[in-house]
């Protein structure tokens, strides 16, 4: 007989809406999406409360960095809510979403072959690992690095314990770091390889929309991608915005370190932003964002932030094509670009 799906399986399976489903004619199985799913609190620190609301009573509290399992989504009971998502907790409660990063921890085996002179672009497959100034734990930490966000790969190494670290480049300063070989994953040519190339650029186009903070991309008129962004933001230091206009991703690059102002007053340090297009000589681009989980609001210096699997998309999606050895392809063709 056919297994039924209780309501909390139905709800796992909407929440997310990304379950893997396999059929047969005698059952119905399916992964749980939520099976290893975490969540890394991105700000100074956030409440857990016995029910999805701000009214509820308090639970928990986490600091930064803290990292939880997530085991289910839940809709806000504040109709007035501007975040509707909330994050269940197991018996620890729920927590508003849009300070919590969904991450999770795969560690990766270290990479045996040979490194090329241009290094291999990885990627964080932890929630976050700290990057040392020298192959070893006694060390002093440079940076803290976060999931999914991009590093060159310079060299490999083993310490006197056995362990295998990865020189990174730091590509702002041009310095280097030292991360676990394990908590970084070489990327293939496969998953870097350009989405419809055979297409003219001319009949590709992305479309910013302001005031409903979404991004749709088009082919030939017709819409093939389409999420929610967050572009300029009212914040402590002034009012930022995105430009409106027609423009081209002329300027592409996988990863990038941003770093601008003064980090108490709105500043801000980022290394490894992922899949970076710029549109403008002032530096708006699209890109991955992991210090927020708040889309679909205005939240940023300008820039058009978005899920890193979203960004990684529309990089690979859009022109000009990034080869896999080189860190940027800048030029005077790309894809059109409008925001209004």
């Amino acid at each position: 007989m056919q297994k039924a799906l209780s309501r909390r399986d139905f709800l796992k399976l909407s929440g997310l809406g990304f379950a893997a489903l396999a059929l047969s004619p005698l059952n119905l199985r399916f992964d749980d999406p939520f099976e290893s799913q975490q969540g890394r609190v991105t700000t100074r620190m956030v409440w857990a409360y016995a029910e999805p609301s701000l009214a509820a009573r308090k639970t928990l509290i986490l600091p930064r960095d803290a990292v939880v399992s997530i085991s289910n989504t839940a809709a806000s009971a504040d109709d007035d809510s501007p975040q509707r998502v909330w994050y269940e907790l197991g018996k620890d409660g729920y927590v508003s979403s849009e300070n919590i990063q969904p991450v999770r921890t795969t560690l990766s085996a270290p990479y045996r072959g040979e490194i090329p002179k241009e290094g291999l672009l990885a990627e964080v497959c932890v929630p976050y690992s700290d990057a040392f100034v020298e192959p070893n734990f006694e060390s002093q930490v440079g940076y803290r690095v976060y999931y999914e966000t991009t590093h060159w790969i310079q060299t490999a190494s083993q310490d006197s314990s056995g362990q295998i670290w990865y020189q990174i480049l730091e590509d702002k300063y041009r310095k280097n770091y030292y991360v676990r070989a394990e908590h970084l994953r070489v990327m293939t040519a496969e998953e870097l390889a350009p989405l419809s190339p055979d297409l003219p650029s001319s009949e590709k186009k992305i479309r910013v929309l302001l005031e409903r903070q979404w991004v749709i991309a088009y082919e030939a008129g017709k819409p093939i991608f389409s999420v929610p962004v967050s572009t300029g933001a009212r914040l402590r230091s002034g009012t930022y915005t995105t430009p409106s206009g027609k423009f081209i991703t002329s300027y592409k690059r996988p990863s990038r370190h941003m770093a601008a102002g003064e980090i108490g007053a709105n500043g801000f340090d980022l290394p490894g932003v992922p899949w970076v297009q710029y549109i403008t000589k002032s530096g708006i681009s699209f890109h991955g964002t992991f210090w927020h989980n708040n889309f679909g609001a205005t939240m940023s210096h300008g820039c058009i932030n978005m899920t890193s699997a979203a960004a990684k998309w529309l990089y690979r999606w859009s022109s000009p094509s990034v080869p896999r050895d080189k860190e940027f392809v800048y030029g005077y063709v790309g894809t059109q670009v409008e925001i209004a």
